[in-house]
């Protein structure tokens, strides 16, 4: 499908990148790519300074998964937290990249995923000046839809990011209040880590972040294109 994307490589635990109806997408699984307080309510609710540029910080493989399976959430760590968030996965190589049509013809496919964070142990490391990886880069930290071709969709058009956990909903917002767009995030990020097929980006959370719980039942929606219904365990 994309000339940089050879293989259909699966982690040990078997996730590998599909599309929307489950069927695989020939693309690798590469590494994840995520951005913080890229929603200024969500930055102004945890008290941090609202960034001139871009927070990134990245999860291995291995914190993939499927957000279409149970998410299973650490136990004995303290509360887990829920970060909705809108990610996209990349078709073709982004490296130090300034134009934003290279950037679009890049993009594979959008989806919607979980930023898991083990926020008690986050602010411990974070007082400490440590980094976060054990916080925010477990096993299964970034449990992810099943995509949408990108040649689909519109970004432009202010997508509705939102989670629903027992009916109630916890998170909403929409890729317009985004501090940093989607194209422009990306041409940022490649002026650093260059994005290969199968890399995955999540793109920032909205207001609402709060603890799962064993036993919860959730939505996650990104405007009306993906809808999925989960549980935690």
């Amino acid at each position: 499908m994309f000339d940089d994307a050879i293989t259909l490589n699966r982690d040990d635990d078997g996730y590998v990148h599909r599309w929307i109806d489950g069927s695989p997408i020939d693309i690798p699984v590469g590494k994840v790519v995520c951005v913080g307080r890229n929603y200024v309510d969500h930055a102004r609710e945890l008290g941090n300074e609202v960034p001139e540029s871009p927070i990134l910080f990245m999860k291995p493989a291995s914190a993939l998964a499927s957000l279409h399976e149970p998410v299973v959430i650490p136990t004995g760590q303290g509360p887990v937290h829920h970060e909705v968030e809108m990610v996209v996965l990349i078709g073709k190589r982004i490296r130090k990249e300034t134009d934003l049509e290279n950037i679009r013809f890049s993009i594979a496919a959008y989806g919607v995923g979980l930023d898991l964070t083990l926020r008690e142990l986050q602010n411990q490391l974070k007082e400490k000046g440590l980094p976060w990886e054990r916080a925010k880069a477990f096993d299964g930290a970034a449990p992810v839809s099943g995509f949408i071709d990108a040649r689909g969709i519109s970004v432009r058009q202010n997508l509705d990011v939102t989670l629903e956990i027992n009916e109630e909903v916890k998170q909403h917002g929409h890729t317009g209040l985004m501090l940093f767009p989607t194209f422009e995030l990306l041409a940022e990020i490649s002026q650093t880590f260059t994005l290969e097929p199968g890399d995955v980006v999540f793109t920032g959370t909205p207001a609402g972040v709060g603890p799962l719980n064993s036993g919860d039942k959730f939505t996650a929606r990104l405007g009306n294109i993906i809808q999925v219904f989960g549980t935690v365990t």
